[in-house]
């Protein structure tokens, strides 16, 4: 195949600018009308063709994916990126990231479109298959690169000792945020101190298997 036949993503800050627009289009319409509404309706929300949609993102269910990936991100951004940031400076790592883990988790049970956008990837796997297997592709360190970072640092500060970073990462949410999402999908909220509970002893029981 020659390179002239491979068409290339668009670059450039123009071209970020329309990638963010088609994302924040496309998410309130995921939202508002599930997974059917057209790329022709998302193009126009967004004020740009549909060939430029396309030619961004390559499919629907590409443009599905970077708007789940960008929203699962949003928890993992300024005061919960910044807190396990801090991780590699705590003199007391327990402390440390309990607080951040409280910080994480607090904005993963606030973000109730993040909460909508997972519930309508569960409801739409049994008409398109696609996007798990898509999905599936993207594994836990790309998805989170915030986790993955701080708990590589730690590893190689030697504060933990991490043989496996992916299982570590799922691990971390396995004790931390799958709890909340489980809760949520049904309809229900863990309750504050239920909450602090499953922090404090989440952190103590990773702490136990991972740290020196």
């Amino acid at each position: 195949m020659s390179t002239d036949s491979v068409k290339r993503t668009p670059s450039g800050p123009r071209a970020e600018l329309k990638r963010r627009a088609i994302v924040r289009a496309a998410r309130e319409l995921f939202l508002r009308e599930g997974f059917g509404v057209g790329m022709d309706t998302i193009a126009a929300a967004a004020g740009v063709s549909k060939v430029t949609v396309y030619n961004h993102f390559g499919s629907k269910e590409a443009l599905f994916t970077a708007v789940i990936t960008d929203a699962l991100d949003e928890p993992l951004t300024g005061e919960s990126a910044a807190a396990l940031d801090s991780l590699a400076d705590a003199e007391d790592l327990r402390t440390a990231l309990v607080e951040a883990a409280r910080t994480w988790v607090h904005a993963v049970r606030t973000n109730r479109e993040v909460t909508a956008l997972r519930n309508l990837v569960a409801a739409e796997l049994h008409r398109f298959p696609e996007l798990g297997e898509a999905w599936r592709h993207r594994g836990p360190e790309s998805h989170h690169p915030a986790v993955a970072g701080a708990l590589r640092t730690l590893t190689e500060q030697g504060r933990l000792a991490v043989p496996d970073l992916q299982v570590a990462i799922i691990q971390f949410y396995g004790l931390l945020v799958f709890p909340h999402m489980l809760f949520s999908s049904y309809g229900m909220d863990l309750d504050e101190d239920l909450t602090d509970r499953l922090i404090t002893s989440g952190v103590d029981m990773f702490l136990d298997h991972y740290g020196n």
